[in-house]
């Protein structure tokens, strides 16, 4: 029979865990710098978040997902960067009121596009639209042919290439390879005291939870169900009248979306936005964190996310050379070792010992015999 609980026992516990871990642990046992890597961690988890609907429950691999990531953290950052571009600020540039790497590549007025960016309005509007128009786009171009698996993996990690270029060359209007730095207030609100860090870190949190939220329901609804039947049984499901194509849309839709407002936080959290968190490289480790805690489950997703990052700042920090090939052994060791992540493991090991010792502790009925005793055993 089918649970139709939007949150079992298991899933409310980690889930507590989880809001208690990072709005009363962490705030009170890091400082600000460690506080504000910690939010810089929950912007990917955002990502991975995506990925479990996508690939977990979709069955979609995606390896461009630092596409939409970097789409919303660029929209983020034009809004952020006009407003660090005032006339009074940029006084001394050739062309005042202007960004910076526009006047070095003798740009001379506001592109058309960056115009509309001067609203906070239309720049939250537009880091939800357009990742998510750009994946319906991409998505409806693939799926609508049946291209998937490995060819749509293929396909996705070239996007990402090809945005890395086209971001780098032109530099007049993008900021080239240094992006888009010195991001200083919102709303005339200045991001980089250590107060502002704290808000900043709080509203991430609000907003990682909302975003569990929405997961959670399109897990549990009709949809949830289609994606994982689809996921194991895709002719069955187009067999049965259900557009299959729409249905992977959606899923690769709202993954960009997720992965669009973790880049957005990403902008306001650590002042800047660049290629360098666009391309195949970044898209790939984003697909590790979602791997390594468990692409089947929405919790193990974060977590993973927290724990290879935390692993990735330590060891770069002790071992720089070696890093990297770490984070490839770690991948090859959970997909052959734990396919299921650390949610497989907690799963298949913890939770069952845990129920059992719950178990053994709960009072036994008044009257009750070990069966081995009424059968006659000798008891001990």
């Amino acid at each position: 029979m089918t649970d139709n609980r939007f949150f079992n026992r298991s899933e409310l516990i980690g889930i507590l865990v989880l809001a208690v871990f990072l709005v009363v642990v962490l705030p009170l046992s890091l400082d600000v710098f460690r506080l504000n890597l910690v939010a810089k961690y929950l912007t990917y988890a955002f990502v991975a978040l995506g990925l479990v609907i996508c690939w977990g429950y979709g069955g979609i691999l995606s390896l461009g997902q630092g596409v939409f990531f970097g789409l919303g953290g660029y929209c983020m950052a034009m809004f952020l960067k006009l407003e660090a571009s005032s006339v009074e600020n940029t006084k001394i540039q050739s062309t005042p009121g202007i960004p910076d790497f526009m006047d070095w590549n003798q740009i001379t007025a506001l592109p058309f596009f960056w115009k509309p960016f001067n609203s906070l309005t239309f720049t939250i509007a537009a880091i939800i639209l357009v990742p998510g128009i750009f994946a319906l786009i991409i998505g409806t171009a693939m799926f609508k042919r049946r291209v998937g698996g490995t060819y749509f993996a293929i396909i996705t990690q070239a996007v990402a290439a090809i945005l890395t270029i086209l971001i780098v060359g032109q530099q007049g209007y993008t900021g080239g390879i240094n992006g888009m730095t010195d991001l200083r207030t919102l709303k005339g609100w200045d991001i980089r005291p250590d107060h502002a860090k704290i808000v900043l870190y709080f509203f991430e949190v609000g907003l990682l939870f909302a975003c569990i939220m929405i997961a959670q329901f399109v897990r549990h609804s009709k949809l949830g169900r289609i994606l994982v039947a689809m996921r194991e049984k895709e002719d069955r499901v187009r067999f049965s009248g259900y557009s299959v194509a729409n249905f992977k849309i959606f899923a690769f839709c709202i993954a960009a979306v997720f992965a669009a407002i973790g880049g957005a936080m990403f902008a306001l959290n650590v002042g800047f936005m660049s290629p360098s968190f666009v391309g195949i490289v970044p898209s790939i480790e984003m697909v590790i964190y979602t791997a390594v805690g468990g692409r089947l489950s929405i919790l193990g997703a974060i977590y993973g996310t927290l724990l290879v990052n935390f692993a990735k700042t330590s060891l770069s920090e002790t071992f720089p050379e070696l890093w990297l090939f770490g984070l490839g052994g770690l991948f090859i060791a959970v997909v052959l070792a734990f396919p299921n992540g650390l949610a497989g493991i907690w799963g298949d090991y913890v939770q069952p010992r845990i129920d059992r010792l719950i178990s053994s502790r709960k009072p036994k009925p008044e009257g009750w015999t070990d069966s081995s005793v009424a059968d006659g055993a000798p008891a001990e």
